[in-house]
């Protein structure tokens, strides 16, 4: 449960936060914490990847549990136009969403 509560804080706050995620770091602004199929997942747009830049700004599901060596970041972010708070799969099952401005 401790990974969720640095999660809904990272997304209170609109903070990043790393990870290793499928062996790669990952730097992560989370928007939205959800369920599906019983487990826990993080809708986050990745700001970096192994230290790199993404090819394109996408918003991608991650299942909490794999996130490895999950940690606070100082970088803090804006709500990406990528996301979309009203998309169906977050109905009835959002656990906690950034507020849009």
């Amino acid at each position: 449960m401790e990974m969720n509560k640095l999660i809904f804080e990272a997304i209170a706050l609109k903070k990043c936060v790393s990870a290793t995620y499928n062996r790669m770091h990952i730097l992560l602004a989370p928007h939205i914490l959800y369920t599906k199929h019983g487990e826990v997942y993080v809708d986050a747009v990745t700001i970096k990847r192994d230290g790199e830049l993404p090819r394109e700004v996408k918003i991608g599901a991650f299942k909490v549990t794999g996130l490895k060596d999950l940690g606070p970041s100082d970088q803090s972010f804006h709500p990406g136009s990528v996301y979309n708070p009203n998309d169906p799969k977050y109905e009835g099952v959002t656990l906690f969403a950034v507020e849009l401005e």
